[in-house]
């Protein structure tokens, strides 16, 4: 058996994914990754296949291969990957890897779940749309004749967070 009838086989017993954890920064749910391979990795398993997710060359990647095929003969693995951000607050870079893993398989399996992220998501591309603030711009704001404008500025552009903390302490 091919591993892609293989997988077929595997999606049909996942099923939809439910988001079973909740973060509370965001107040939105997610399924943790914990939860999604203690439920995914049985039925692969079962099904003669093996879930990898290696990081190499700052990319996280899912694999799956199938225990059947022989090496080098035809389509043993299926995979995907994505790159890392550039991070290096270890913590953050953690948060990452996470994320990236949980995507991948996610979106290797094309599995079923709840967008409920959408709003945040479309909050975010109307904050990218807002002009950024450019280093002259910025300059110009830290005149002190300037605060009132700082102010009504400060909601109109995208800025870095160091930016926009050294603002908003100038400003009171």
């Amino acid at each position: 058996m091919s591993i892609y009838k293989k997988l077929f086989e595997a999606k049909k017993e996942i099923g939809k994914i439910s988001k079973d954890s909740t973060n509370p920064f965001y107040k939105s749910k997610y399924f943790d990754i914990n939860g999604l391979l203690e439920h995914v990795e049985p039925i692969l398993q079962k099904h003669d296949l093996l879930l990898l997710q290696p990081i190499d060359n700052g990319k996280v990647s899912t694999e799956i291969w199938d225990t059947d095929g022989k090496p080098g003969i035809g389509n043993n693995y299926v995979y995907s990957c994505i790159e890392l951000p550039k991070i290096n607050d270890p913590q953050k870079l953690g948060s990452a890897i996470t994320y990236y893993r949980r995507y991948t398989l996610q979106s290797l399996l094309g599995l079923q779940a709840e967008d409920d992220d959408g709003n945040s998501a479309t909050k975010q591309v109307k904050e990218e749309r807002k002009p950024a603030l450019t280093q002259e711009q910025y300059d110009t704001l830290l005149l002190p004749q300037n605060k009132q404008y700082i102010i009504g500025y400060l909601n109109k552009c995208r800025m870095s967070a160091s930016q926009r903390e050294e603002l908003v302490k100038l400003t009171k």
